[in-house]
């Protein structure tokens, strides 16, 4: 059988900000078939994760094009991979049987045909959306819960400070933050989302940092005696004013630096004096380091889920059409919450 599969890919490599005109929905004839005993799989696409993080993949060049095999230089033309979840319509390898539910990196696409070292994780009954397993139960879930649990090591009472906290790794630091006894200020970009931080999610006060003229100083106001430990999901300015005020010893936690993704000229130049003299712990990492924690992490967080410990904040968009926009959307500042787009049910 053989059917006709769209697919998402960009013209050309793109420096600066991301445009829906960069990329283009092509189409192809594609054999839904696989040769019996061969480690061909077919999936069909049910929901695909939007992170910002691609950008960089998109570029003709940076230097985490280098780093580990997720990040490496999309072509022009060709299919973009990310993580997915999809349905198996068809299976050379026994492993995997038709109508089994898998997680891994495949094409955005509505059908890819993925071999078996593509899928991170066959997905059993659950009691939970599939969605989940890509957002507060995949990646963004896991990168928050280490992050901050395994490089921050909160301590009741302390003072917490995170940037993007209303996207999908920010809002889950923000929710573990106050489930640890911590105070916790977020910022974001705009009043709606300031709102539905403290009404929503209940951080301690949050702030707008598009009406900030002084970050320095607006840290200065709401960490008046510094802060404990500091999320950092942009980078730049932002991460400047935070180790400007951290307190001895402080921990900050590097997840992504978004405000540097587009903007080369915004790379965050901290005051090593600051780092030094206040003996400041700055870790970078990726979700992909906590491969060998991912059970405990989902059974945590699972069991956060069930006894409403944790709310769980997406962004869903619908259709192959509708990915341009929902990633261009991520350097808008659209999205509140995980960003997914809806493929099938």
């Amino acid at each position: 059988m053989e059917v006709t599969n769209k697919y998402i890919v960009i013209k050309h490599h793109i420096e600066g900000a991301p445009k829906e005109s960069h990329f283009e929905l092509k189409t192809e004839a594609f054999a839904l078939s696989v040769e019996p005993g061969s480690d061909d799989i077919i999936v069909k696409n049910l929901y695909i994760a939007i992170d910002p993080y691609h950008i960089n993949r998109m570029k003709s060049y940076s230097a985490s094009q280098n780093s580990i095999i997720q990040a490496t230089q999309i072509t022009p033309g060709e299919a973009i991979d990310g993580s997915v979840i999809g349905k198996v319509v068809a299976s050379g390898n026994a492993k995997f049987q038709k109508d089994d539910v898998v997680m891994g990196r495949f094409t955005w696409a509505e059908y890819s045909l993925v071999k078996e070292e593509s899928i991170l994780h066959k997905l059993e009954s659950s009691e939970f959306p599939l969605s989940y397993y890509l957002g507060v139960l995949g990646p963004s879930g896991i990168a928050a819960y280490m992050g901050f649990f395994k490089f921050c090591r909160p301590q009741n009472g302390e003072k917490v400070f995170v940037s993007a906290a209303s996207g999908s790794v920010g809002n889950l630091v923000g929710q573990y933050a106050k489930l640890s006894g911590c105070y916790v200020v977020g910022c974001a970009g705009s009043q709606r989302k300031v709102a539905f931080l403290k009404e929503k999610l209940g951080f301690d006060d949050a702030f707008n940092y598009k009406e900030e003229t002084d970050l320095n100083s607006t840290l200065i106001r709401y960490f008046p005696d510094g802060i404990d430990m500091y999320f950092d999901n942009v980078g730049g300015e932002m991460l400047e004013a935070a180790i400007a005020n951290m307190k001895a010893f402080g921990r900050v936690a590097v997840c992504g630096v978004i405000s540097e993704y587009t903007d080369a000229g915004k790379r965050a130049s901290p005051n090593m004096l600051d780092i030094v003299y206040k003996r400041i712990t700055i870790r970078g990492f990726l979700s992909v380091d906590f491969a060998n924690d991912f059970a405990d992490f989902l059974a945590e967080t699972s069991d956060c889920l069930r006894t409403g410990k944790l709310q769980v904040i997406e962004d869903i968009s619908s259709g192959m059409e509708s990915i341009p926009s929902a990633f261009v959307g991520l350097f808008n500042g659209d999205n509140i919450g995980k960003k997914l787009v809806k493929l099938s049910s």
